[in-house]
């Protein structure tokens, strides 16, 4: 394995990992137009988020059914958990680079989803209910990330890069939206974690 970046983010054990390999280097043009930059991509997300509503209610009923989700609704999914923490760490300054529309690995804050695996049907049929205390997390995290995007915004314009601090802390709240994200979809059964990834 080849060695990380300086300032790297490690990946957990959890099924659903963020992969951070930011240099923390910001360009000042795009940082200043970031929000208009970011509007293709608010729109796709949109649309994009319509359809992962009914693949979601899709791969819960498939996988209540069968056990585990079936490979093509599990892909497209990851794919759009994906595209979601790209764009949010675009837009939140937490990585630099335009994202592309695929929702594709090799972003600098990227997610590994692991495989379709065995779920159990008890958690599979009280997700909905399972998720809210993950979602209301999330939401505060949420907060917090866009405190550090504002912040993080007049840093960036003033010195042409993200703290490490600012951008790791972003990378946390970032994992957590994700884990929740793909515990909703039905992507894993395992709960979101506040645990540190591994070092």
């Amino acid at each position: 394995m080849s060695p990380s970046p300086a300032g790297a983010v490690p990946a957990s054990d959890h099924p659903v990992r963020l992969v951070v390999t930011d240099d923390l280097r910001r360009n000042r043009l795009t940082v200043f137009f970031r929000i208009i930059l970011a509007i293709p991509h608010l729109i796709w997300l949109t649309l994009w988020s319509i359809a992962a509503v009914f693949a979601g209610i899709a791969n819960w009923v498939v996988t209540l059914i069968k056990g585990i989700s079936p490979p093509g609704l599990h892909n497209f999914l990851a794919a759009y958990v994906r595209y979601s923490t790209q764009v949010t760490a675009y837009i939140y300054l937490v990585a630099d680079p335009f994202p592309s529309f695929s929702g594709k690995p090799g972003y600098p804050v990227d997610l590994e989803i692991d495989r379709p695996q065995p779920q159990n049907r008890w958690k599979t049929a009280f997700r909905i209910i399972l998720v809210i205390p993950a979602a209301i997390l999330n939401q505060v995290l949420q907060y917090v990330v866009q405190i550090i995007g504002f912040l993080g915004w007049f840093v960036c314009l003033a010195l042409g890069r993200m703290p490490q601090g600012m951008r790791d802390l972003s990378a946390y709240c970032l994992r957590f939206q994700a884990q929740t994200y793909a515990y909703l979809a039905v992507l894993t059964d395992r709960y979101p974690s506040l645990s540190a990834p591994n070092t």
